[in-house]
């Protein structure tokens, strides 16, 4: 075990305040039963306040969980959230008196996590509109979900409900590849170390040494238990998306995650909160269709499922060129190139979620917690919708755009090929930004020729 270091200046642990934050263990401790006590205080308000003037419930779960506080803190800190989620606060003493076994292979699958969000709360999102709205709704859905992870926690070891069926277990594991943070150890002490001491805190059994020849930290929660047991574990700000600069092993679950919740959020909210407030929404393919079939009060849901056929679509297609040029296999393009759709799912996310905060959450948040703890405080929105400052998050996805195509660049030099096959291969990579980049046009040309009507359906049952 080390006991002292000379920490470089961008370990944040070197920082006093920053060290007590995020290293001591009581402080840690203190913060993670306060979030807990948050969290099933709002499920018992939601059940003993089932109505929808029941603030507190939405605001702690869909105002500040989810979106802001994940959304936020994910791209730039890493998976914070996952470090101080009650289920793996509570998940690791009930995994200690558990039965301990080997998840099943069929269970070991990321992809039902992936499902269960996608699925559960987008799918759901979209097709009954309103329905996470409910106090209810959402306390049910969580405290079945809390109970689920519970039963998995003490049946299998080594946190295996957090890497393979959480809803958002593998998708903070896809948003930590742009943190500009890392969690390393300082390889020197660790040399002739033999009592590892960060691997046996590791409840989900990791061992951070490896983190910095593997360039990537796996499963990692930050959860911070290594670095409480042993001085040689950093915590370091390093350039946003470094570990993408060179070879990493890429899951096609977390580049099937950046595609599908590509397709979930910005283009989804294109489709059904964008084109469907035109006036020739009912033109669209996904009411065209929802009239076909006699169900136009899901019309929310026909948009959320072309959103996703289509966004797959050009990933796939263009991934698939592009192998073809490159003379590689398919799915190690798919991986390789792929993971380079991290800027354009989360920046496409962000500006959204700023916005809705601006116009919608402050209030939603202030006056929730206000009605919880009994407090006098009324706030009005920091922005109404239509106020011309919010263009500027706007620019948020043009960001993720540009960053995209340039590391879609930077993945392809770590391909043998000829100038020519890399030129084509970045054309072809490129297809989902194109066609998210058309989306945005198009949207923009059929309000300036079409208008805008004055409130749709969709809008209608929000």
């Amino acid at each position: 075990m080390v006991t002292e270091v000379e920490r470089k200046k961008s370990d944040l642990f070197d920082k006093p305040i920053l060290s007590f934050l995020l290293k001591n263990s009581r402080f840690l401790l203190a913060l993670r039963v306060t979030i807990t006590a948050l969290f099933f205080y709002a499920l018992y308000f939601g059940f003993t306040q089932p109505e929808k003037t029941n603030l507190f419930t939405p605001a702690l779960f869909w105002g500040l969980f989810w979106a802001l506080f994940m959304v936020v803190t994910l791209p730039t800190f890493g998976r914070i959230f996952c470090g101080v989620c009650p289920h793996g606060f509570l998940g690791k003493y009930i995994t200690d008196f558990g039965l301990k076994k080997k998840m099943p292979k069929f269970m070991q699958n990321r992809y039902i996590g992936i499902t269960i969000l996608l699925v559960g709360w987008w799918g759901i999102y979209y097709t009954f509109a309103g329905f996470w709205k409910s106090p209810f709704n959402t306390a049910m859905m969580f405290s079945t979900m809390t109970l689920f992870a519970f039963v998995l926690y003490y049946i299998y070891r080594d946190m295996s409900y957090c890497k393979y069926i959480c809803p958002i277990g593998t998708l903070t594991r896809a948003y930590d590849k742009l943190s500009f943070t890392k969690l390393e150890t300082y390889s020197d002490h660790c040399k002739n170390c033999r009592t590892f001491e960060c691997a046996t805190a590791c409840s989900y059994n990791l061992k951070p040494f490896t983190f910095e020849k593997k360039n990537q930290s796996d499963d990692c929660t930050l959860c911070m238990d290594c670095a409480t047991s042993c001085e040689a574990v950093n915590f370091s700000i390093t350039e946003p998306a470094q570990q993408l600069n060179s070879k990493l092993k890429i899951l096609s679950s977390e580049v099937w995650t950046y595609i599908l919740i590509l397709g979930a959020i910005p283009v989804s909210m294109g489709f059904a909160h964008g084109l469907e407030r035109s006036k020739i929404a009912d033109d669209m393919i996904w009411n065209q269709t929802a009239s076909l079939l006699n169900l136009s009060e899901y019309s929310g849901g026909f948009a959320f499922l072309y959103a996703l056929i289509f966004t797959s679509f050009f990933a796939v297609s263009g991934l698939y060129l592009a192998s073809k040029s490159l003379k590689k296999d398919y799915s190690t393009v798919f991986t390789s190139i792929g993971v380079a759709y991290i800027p354009l799912f989360i920046f496409g996310s962000l500006g959204h979620t700023l916005e809705t905060f601006f116009i919608k959450d402050y209030k939603l948040i202030v006056d929730g917690f206000a009605q919880a703890f009994m407090i006098d405080s009324s706030v009005s929105n920091l922005a109404k919708r239509g106020d011309e400052w919010l263009h500027i998050f706007s620019i948020l996805k043009w960001i993720g755009v540009a960053w995209a195509f340039l590391l879609i660049y930077k993945r392809l030099k770590l391909f043998k090929a000829t100038k020519m096959r890399k030129s084509l291969a970045f054309i072809f990579s490129s297809t989902l930004l194109f066609s998210f980049i058309g989306l945005n046009f198009y949207k923009g040309y059929v309000f300036k020729t079409y208008g805008k009507k004055e409130r749709t359906f969709y809008h209608k049952n929000k």
